[in-house]
């Protein structure tokens, strides 16, 4: 089942994250009309089963006691095409889901459809509830720092992304320059691919030669030492810090 550009008009989104436990368990429904070519948004968040837990234990993990959100309005109608795009691209499972992932409602369909790709698909979701959260206020935009000390220079530079027009600014001193959108995302999925060892971050940057990154939190931490691996296949530090080198030195 193929779909052109021009086929839907409006989109449902309904997620519920399964087994995952509380407090980080949530379902959503979202609506997307872009029929005028405007991009008209409905959002409805619930985090479920939170009667489970103590209010301490839901803070502790960084959550606050009302994390449920709902929106009605609009997003930059630059979204309209990626999501377009995407439902040309996508490939349709003829079975349910069993626990847990996203299903969509085209145009004014009743009958759910599942996307095989269901990672391409929950990450286009959040991509679009952080849009609405920087639009409303509710967030900032995502601030990432970055150092690199040599044995003869200090280079600092900061990567800001910001959802709600799905622009990313690399401020590096007086320079500043706009990354490409897809390329930046995956390097923000990189930048949180590996464990961080927050009880020996810092509240500044280091001055010793290395290399050193703050996730937007104020809190920096050295790469291979306060930010190691996870699977010791895949080296996601070293991929971070040759990404940076490369726009730092390149």
């Amino acid at each position: 089942m193929k779909f052109s550009k021009e086929d839907i008009q409006k989109l449902t989104l309904e997620y519920d994250s399964g087994i995952i436990p509380p407090p980080y368990s949530h379902v959503f429904h979202m609506e997307l009309d872009w029929s005028e070519s405007i991009l008209k948004v409905k959002l409805d968040l619930h985090y479920t089963d939170r009667d489970e837990l103590s209010e301490q234990e839901i803070l502790d993990e960084g959550f606050t006691l009302s994390d449920d959100y709902h929106y009605e309005g609009e997003l930059n109608s630059i979204w309209i095409e990626p999501i377009q795009e995407l439902l040309t691209e996508t490939k349709w499972s003829p079975r349910q889901l069993d626990e847990g992932g996203i299903i969509l409602y085209l145009n004014e369909d009743s009958v759910p459809k599942t996307p095989l790709s269901q990672e391409v698909w929950q990450l286009m979701a959040q991509d679009l509830i952080q849009a609405i959260y920087e639009s409303t206020k509710k967030e900032a935009p995502l601030h990432i720092n970055y150092r690199l000390v040599t044995e003869e220079n200090t280079l600092d530079c900061t990567i800001t992304v910001h959802f709600s027009n799905r622009t990313v600014i690399l401020d590096q001193g007086e320079k500043s320059q706009a990354l490409n959108w897809d390329y930046s995302i995956q390097l923000m999925k990189l930048i949180f691919t590996p464990d961080y060892h927050y009880e020996i971050a810092k509240e500044a940057p280091g001055t010793k030669p290395g290399a050193y990154i703050d996730c937007g939190d104020g809190l920096w931490h050295e790469l291979g030492k306060g930010v190691v691996n996870i699977d010791p296949a895949f080296d996601a530090v070293g991929k971070i810090q040759q990404r940076f080198e490369d726009m730092l030195l390149g």
